[in-house]
């Protein structure tokens, strides 16, 4: 189904990060005191770990913070997709001007994947503590019989 070998995280595996440098000359240039308090809180995309548990698959999203309405499955011929939208009070005109900082990600994130060799009607999902957790039962594939053929 997805096609992916088994995943062994390096312990010297950096995820790479265009904005890194830009940051770093921004902090250094400007001596931004809340520098090292705010690290990292971009939000990218959400992570997702995908399980082969033998008759199915589990993919477990993290995605904390996000209200059960905002997360949205859609399935659409053989992809699936994982939506999730964030809001944020700083949209708001009228409350803008109480923010000193505001780094909080919010807008829509997305990911999609291949179910051509999912049982569509047994797919599950439960949202429990800030994972998202979608059960995809595998199609059950009919043994090849042997079969004599006829020569003409």
């Amino acid at each position: 189904m997805f096609g992916l070998t088994p995943y062994r995280k390096n312990q010297n595996d950096v995820t790479y990060n265009p904005f890194r440098e830009m940051r770093e000359m921004e902090r250094r240039l400007f001596n931004d005191p809340f520098d090292g308090f705010f690290r990292g809180a971009e939000l990218a995309e959400f992570k997702t770990d995908v399980r082969d548990q033998g008759d199915k698959y589990l993919v477990e999203a993290d995605l904390p913070g996000f209200a059960k309405e905002d997360i949205h499955l859609d399935l659409e011929g053989d992809v699936l997709t994982i939506r999730a939208e964030r809001h944020s009070e700083y949209e708001d005109k009228e409350k803008q001007g109480d923010y000193i900082r505001c780094e909080r990600s919010y807008g829509s994130y997305s990911r999609s994947f291949d179910v051509s060799e999912i049982e569509r009607d047994g797919i599950k999902a439960k949202l429990d503590n800030g994972v998202l957790k979608v059960t995809l039962p595998k199609k059950q594939t009919q043994p090849v019989e042997k079969q004599s053929l006829p020569i003409e």
